[in-house]
C-alpha cells in the first residue's frame, strides 16, 4: 500500500493516564511506522482530567505539556505531529491552519471511540472511519438516539444524539466486538455494517521493558475502574452493566487462589470489602501516572487476572482488552473472563487462559502457576501473531480504503 495521509483522534491528553495513552497513541505510532503521513488530533470539546488534583479542569495547558513530552519520548519523529484543543478553545501543538490543511488532503480520518468533536473541517478528509472500542455501549447509545428523535430535553440525551448523528456520517465502522453478527452474540448492529478489529500493539515499545521471570512479583495484577462513566445501555429491555457487576461474582476468588491477586483500582469502589475478601489494592492513578509507570507495573507482574464489563460478557461480544494485549506484549500471561472471543479468533489455552466461573478461574491460576515460563513464552507469541500493529493496522487500512458502491451509512436517518 502506498503512503497515506491519516488523521488519528484520541483522549491521550484529556485523560492523561498510562493505559489511555497506549490505547490511542499506538494507532498514531503504528501508522507512522508503516510509513504513513500522520497527525494526531485531540478535540473533545470537554474538560480534561487533572491527575494531580484528581478533578476536571477547563484549561488543558498542563495536559498539552504532558502529551508533548510523552510523544517526543516515544518517537522524536512525532514531535510536531499532534494538535490538542481544550474546552476553553485554546489550542496547542500544530496550528489550526495546519490541521485544516492536513484534513483537506487526508486520505483517512480515524475517529476512535467517538472521542473527537467532529467539526466540518474534519469531514473534509476523503474517508472517515469509526472504531468502536466499547461495544454494546456504542450500539446502545446509537439505538437510544434513534428512539429519542429529539423528544427528550435532557442535555445528556442530546449529547448522545449528537454523537450518533456524527457517527452516522462515517464511511466505515469497525468494532472490538469481534463476534458481532455471529450466532449467540447479542450485540445489535444498530442499522450499521460493522467490521471486527482489535487493539494494535507496537511491540518494540514493550520489548525493552520485558522483565525476567525471576524478577517478577509473584502476584497476579490488573488495572481497573470499578464502574464506567457511561450510562448503562438498555437494549431490547435488557440492561447491561459495567465491570462491578462481574467483579461481584468473583469477589471471593482470592480465598481459593494459589497466588495473591492485586487490583490497581481507581474511582469509587468498595475498597474495604475488597480488602476483606483478600484482594491486594494498589492505587490506580499512581500505577498509571504515565505510560512508562504503567508499563513497569504490567511488566513486573506474574500475570494478569481480570474480569470484563458485564456488557461485554453478557452479550458474548468477543471483546478483548487492549490492556491485556499490552501484558502479553511484555511476555506476561493473562487470565481473563471469557467474552466469547476464543473460538476461531484469539487462541486460548497457553499464555491466554479464560474463565467463566470461580472454579474455572481457580484452575486457570493453578495452570499458570505450574508452568509460568511456558505461558510467558506463549503470551509473547500471541501478542506477535494477533496484536502486532503492522498486522492489525494493515488489515484495518485494507478494509477502510476498499472501494465500494457507496459509503457505509445507517439504513435509518437519525433525524427520524
Amino acid at each position: 500500500m502506498s503512503a497515506l495521509r491519516i488523521a488519528v483522534t484520541g483522549l491521550a491528553a484529556a485523560f492523561p493516564l498510562g493505559g489511555v495513552f497506549w490505547d490511542y497513541i499506538q494507532y498514531l505510532l503504528g501508522l507512522h511506522r508503516l510509513g504513513h503521513d500522520v497527525l494526531y488530533i485531540e478535540d473533545t470539546g470537554k474538560w480534561c482530567y487533572d491527575p494531580i488534583s484528581m478533578t476536571y479542569t477547563a484549561s488543558g495547558a498542563n495536559n498539552a505539556a504532558y502529551l508533548a513530552a510523552q510523544i517526543a519520548k516515544l518517537d522524536p519523529g512525532l514531535r510536531e505531529r499532534w494538535f490538542y484543543r481544550d474546552s476553553a478553545g485554546q489550542s496547542y501543538g500544530a496550528g489550526w491552519a495546519r490541521v485544516v490543511d492536513f484534513c483537506r488532503s487526508a486520505d483517512l480520518f480515524v475517529m476512535i471511540s467517538g472521542s473527537c468533536f467532529m467539526r466540518e473541517e474534519y469531514f473534509a478528509a476523503s474517508r472517515i472511519i469509526f472504531i468502536d472500542s466499547d461495544p454494546v455501549y456504542t450500539q446502545g447509545s446509537f439505538l437510544a438516539a434513534l428512539k429519542d428523535s429529539g423528544r427528550n430535553n435532557d442535555p445528556a440525551d442530546h449529547e448522545v444524539r449528537a454523537r450518533a448523528e456524527m457517527i452516522a456520517r462515517t464511511d466505515r465502522f469497525f468494532t472490538f466486538g469481534e463476534n458481532i453478527g455471529s450466532p449467540g452474540c447479542l450485540m445489535p448492529k444498530a442499522g450499521l455494517e460493522w467490521i471486527p478489529t482489535r487493539q494494535p500493539i507496537v511491540l518494540d515499545c514493550f520489548q525493552p521493558a520485558i522483565v525476567a521471570q525471576a524478577a517478577r512479583r509473584r502476584v497476579l495484577t490488573t488495572v481497573a475502574s470499578w464502574e464506567p462513566a457511561e450510562k448503562a445501555p438498555v437494549i431490547e429491555g435488557v440492561t447491561y452493566a459495567g465491570k462491578s457487576a462481574e467483579f461481584e461474582r468473583f469477589i471471593n476468588l482470592p480465598s481459593i487462589s494459589s497466588i495473591p491477586l492485586e487490583v490497581a483500582i481507581s474511582g469509587p469502589a468498595p475498597r474495604e470489602r475488597l480488602s476483606a475478601a483478600g484482594w491486594r489494592l494498589a492505587d490506580g492513578h499512581s500505577v498509571s501516572a504515565d505510560p512508562w509507570s504503567y508499563r513497569v507495573y504490567l511488566a513486573h507482574s506474574f500475570g494478569e487476572l481480570s474480569v470484563a464489563k458485564n456488557a461485554y460478557v453478557r452479550s458474548r461480544s468477543g471483546w478483548f482488552s487492549g490492556r491485556s494485549a499490552c501484558y502479553m506484549a511484555l511476555g506476561v500471561p493473562v487470565i481473563v473472563q471469557d467474552t466469547g472471543f476464543a473460538p476461531g479468533s484469539i487462541p486460548a489455552g497457553e499464555g491466554l487462559l479464560t474463565f467463566s466461573n470461580l472454579e474455572e478461574a481457580r484452575l486457570a491460576i493453578d495452570a499458570l502457576v505450574s508452568a509460568p515460563a511456558r505461558h510467558a513464552r506463549a503470551a509473547g507469541e500471541i501478542a506477535r501473531e494477533y496484536f502486532a500493529s503492522d498486522r492489525v493496522l494493515g488489515s484495518l487500512l485494507d478494509q477502510a480504503t476498499a472501494t465500494s458502491s457507496g459509503p457505509n451509512r445507517p439504513r435509518r436517518d437519525p433525524a427520524g
